[in-house]
């Protein structure tokens, strides 16, 4: 029996299999993050709108949206470079934390143990930001072309 050809046949079928996973797991990936980033768009459309509806703004409203702004920046990223910023969901969650943080004191008016809480929590997640920043720059696990704007295999 000839079996280079039955190698070759079987390379050739692994190779086709492959490239078709690759479209679909990549038309998947594409269809996502234009569902993500268009829901996020709505969603600060009609958060600002509800805002005007209102008369005033609130410094809650503005801090929505910076989430807004944030979660849209975080998919524009993630569309370039296919890596998902972890920094941008720190930020996310200090930014709704601070968010939580001004409406309970305007509320509530007194302070408490929740206060303490929350700013140690706040305080974490900007600790996390300084340790991940610290990683990725000293130990870099990809490097991204500045023309193309893709990943460059390390040497």
């Amino acid at each position: 029996m000839n079996y280079k050809r039955v190698d070759a046949l079987r390379g050739g079928m692994h190779a086709m299999a492959q490239s078709f996973g690759n479209l679909l797991v990549e038309g998947f990936h594409y269809l996502a993050l234009f569902g993500i980033g268009g829901i996020t768009a709505w969603a600060s459309v009609t958060a600002f709108l509800g805002m005007l509806d209102k008369g005033h703004i609130t410094v809650d409203d503005i801090l929505l949206l910076f989430i807004y702004l944030e979660l849209g920046a975080m998919v524009g990223i993630y569309f370039k470079t296919n890596h998902m910023p972890v920094r941008f969901l720190i930020y996310v969650a200090i930014t709704a934390l601070t968010r939580l943080l001004i409406s309970d004191v305007s509320h509530h008016n007194g302070p408490g143990m929740g206060v303490v809480y929350v700013s140690g929590a706040i305080l974490l997640l900007a600790l996390a930001i300084l340790v991940v920043r610290f990683a990725s720059s000293r130990f870099p696990s990809v490097q991204v072309s500045p023309a193309t704007g893709r990943d460059v295999e390390e040497s």
